[in-house]
């Protein structure tokens, strides 16, 4: 019987050293005027992917930063080959093109004032179908656990969550631990009532502190509103699963980490730059604006686990689902990578619904779809702060 150990991994190798599992040529539109030109792009040379958004004018700026950087981390993701990035005017353009550019890859910036759409699409169309013929080019090599950067969250949580398929992944981080990998997780108001479990796996006092500091911020700015989480965190999904409140639902997110040691905390899309390891990012518990986040800050595979079904996919960074719950695995079959609800049922231990995982892993990282990426779950979702100007 194959198991994930016998599997060679093969990936793409970046001038930066870095190693992604996919090989995308991206046309990033700087702002949402630019979208109609970033898509007339991808519909003219086969091999690209665009990833059109409804924000970038008059923000102004933490959010506008935080913008850029979301883009900005597209380009520099691991499984991008090369960018093309098209904006209304040069400036921004060029801002977030030579940063890309810092990766190593090709990168040209397009700007639409004094030329118009057509002529832009045209310009950057013969950039792409040579930038297309480039990625095609690259061949896979044999690549390593230890050379992955891997990122998870929940979404749709139910009892199955925590007590299977949560748990699951924490035991296949335990394992890529050891083995050099960098892990990332996140969702901070999800972890209310838990954040206790995450400060006592912290590496030292001053990552401690600087998840507590970004924990209490956000639970500051929810107060701010006037508003408590209810109907919210938990939501409506994970009430209809059997979650009461935010502290049982956080009980079981936090199994995500397994007993890892978090050895940094990364703002909002951040890249880790620390050791290897397993790194808490600040983010909001939305399911596709955290995944999203997770590929900004250079994850080249994601695990998704779900209750109730979650359905969220993202256009650069494969998701594999993976569900404890018998009743969603079978009526949402064409979502459900990896179902692991015969844990529930005795049928094998965690270890071996970490087997099972990994084994999709693999599968995953040597080219294998998953199941939102055949369903063109490409779910690109800015997180925004606060109104523009």
């Amino acid at each position: 019987m194959t198991t994930y150990e016998d599997i060679q991994l093969t990936g793409y190798r970046r001038d930066n050293g870095r190693v992604g599992i996919r090989n995308y040529v991206l046309i990033i539109p700087v702002d949402d005027i630019s979208n109609a030109a970033a898509t007339g792009v991808e519909s003219l040379v086969r091999g690209t992917l665009a990833i059109p958004h409804p924000y970038g004018r008059l923000q102004f700026g933490a959010d506008l930063d935080l913008t850029f950087d979301t883009l900005i981390g597209y380009g520099r993701n691991p499984n991008v080959a090369a960018a093309i990035v098209i904006g209304i005017e040069p400036n921004w353009s060029n801002h977030v093109a030579e940063k890309i550019a810092e990766t190593g890859k090709p990168v040209t910036a397009f700007s639409i004032e004094r030329t118009g759409d057509l002529q832009t699409i045209a310009d950057a169309a013969r950039v792409a179908q040579q930038y297309v013929q480039y990625a095609t080019g690259l061949s896979r090599e044999s690549i390593e656990w230890s050379d992955l950067l891997v990122s998870t969250k929940c979404g749709e949580s139910d009892t199955t969550s925590g007590l299977a398929s949560n748990p699951t992944v924490g035991r296949v981080f335990e394992r890529l631990e050891p083995l050099g990998s960098t892990m990332i997780f996140g969702e901070t108001t999800e972890v209310t009532g838990a954040e206790d479990k995450i400060v006592e796996q912290c590496a030292s006092p001053e990552v401690a502190a600087a998840f507590q500091k970004g924990f209490d911020d956000y639970q500051e700015l929810v107060k701010s509103q006037g508003v408590n989480l209810m109907g919210s965190q938990p939501t409506e999904g994970n009430i209809r699963g059997g979650l009461t409140t935010i502290e049982e639902k956080a009980l079981g997110n936090v199994e995500k980490a397994g007993r890892c040691t978090v050895v940094g905390y990364l703002e909002q899309g951040e890249a880790p730059t620390g050791p290897p390891g397993l790194y808490f990012m600040d983010s909001s518990s939305a399911a596709a604006e955290m995944v999203t986040l997770c590929c900004a800050g250079g994850a080249v595979l994601h695990l998704f686990t779900t209750g109730q079904g979650n359905i969220v996919g993202n256009p650069v960074l494969p998701t594999i689902k993976i569900t404890a719950n018998p009743l969603t695995a079978e009526t949402m079959t064409e979502h459900i990578d990896v179902d692991v609800s015969g844990l529930l049922r005795f049928e094998y231990s965690l270890d071996g619904a970490a087997d099972r995982t990994m084994e999709m892993m693999a599968k995953t990282v040597n080219g294998r779809l998953t199941c939102a990426e055949t369903l063109r779950h490409d779910d690109f979702v800015i997180t925004k702060l606060y109104r523009s100007a």
